[in-house]
């Protein structure tokens, strides 16, 4: 008997759940993802009952998929849909032992898609993960070992409601980071993390406390050209209709 004949007559006598798991062990180890329903028996293509949240899975290896299934489907808040819906979902929940190589190019590829937010159940970090998963544009983070059926839920409906979540150490990983960038890179250019430049802010600060172009100049050390020429940038780039906008705009938005 043949390699494959032999192949064909083990997979004959795996039972239903066997073959699954066996199909998917292959395809993870030619690098591809467990989608959202590659097994068609096990979540075939129905319309997401309204007030449900659609949920994309991808898995690693079949029982990734399988303990993420579990646990998902436990959730009547919650809706697997079937790989042909997987685009539209409103979440993607990508669940990996580590984020490597394979991993990045999935969440760019469903970074691509703006009608979904990616989340991250993940084993374990290295010390680029964090990087890496702000540039993939991920949401929400959850560790493996933290995951339960109240984290998962928890998870999900913050995604599908537009927030994000991250575990306290990667938050406070994640705020070093940011002020690291703020005091190496953008205080030296006189740039901030928000819409304006400093000088800008510093600008429509006084325009907000009531001194005119000549006074602003006198105060920044700029010609009046200059006043002028920096608050017009401002309400043009904002599309803003004046100064008063300009500063309401910055005061509501606590630019200034």
């Amino acid at each position: 008997m043949t390699c494959a004949e032999e192949q064909h007559t083990s997979d004959e006598q795996l039972t239903t759940t066997e073959h699954r798991a066996a199909t998917e062990h292959r395809a993870a180890a030619a690098g591809q993802y467990r989608g959202s329903a590659a097994w068609p028996t096990a979540t075939p293509r129905t319309p997401v009952r309204q007030g449900r949240i659609s949920v994309a899975l991808y898995a690693e290896d079949a029982i990734l998929y399988a303990g993420a299934v579990q646990q998902l489907r436990q959730q009547p808040e919650l809706e697997l849909v079937a790989d042909e819906d997987a685009d539209e979902a409103q979440v993607s929940l990508v669940v990996v032992d580590c984020v490597n190589e394979p991993t990045v190019r999935l969440l760019r590829r469903l970074q691509r898609n703006t009608a979904t937010r990616t989340g991250l159940v993940v084993g374990s970090f290295e010390a680029d993960t964090l990087q890496t998963m702000i540039e993939c544009g991920v949401a929400a983070v959850l560790r493996r070992a933290e995951v339960d059926r109240g984290r998962l839920l928890h998870l999900v409906t913050a995604m599908a409601n537009g927030e994000g979540v991250l575990p306290g150490d990667l938050l406070g990983k994640l705020l070093d980071h940011v002020s690291s960038l703020q005091r190496t890179v953008l205080d030296p250019r006189g740039l901030t993390l928000s819409t304006l430049t400093t000088r800008e802010a510093d600008m429509l600060r006084l325009v907000s406390e009531g001194f005119d172009t000549t006074e602003i100049a006198q105060k920044t050390s700029y010609s009046e050209r200059t006043v002028k020429n920096v608050l017009h940038e401002v309400a043009t780039r904002l599309h803003l209709r004046n100064r008063a906008h300009a500063v309401g705009y910055a005061m509501r938005h606590g630019l200034i």
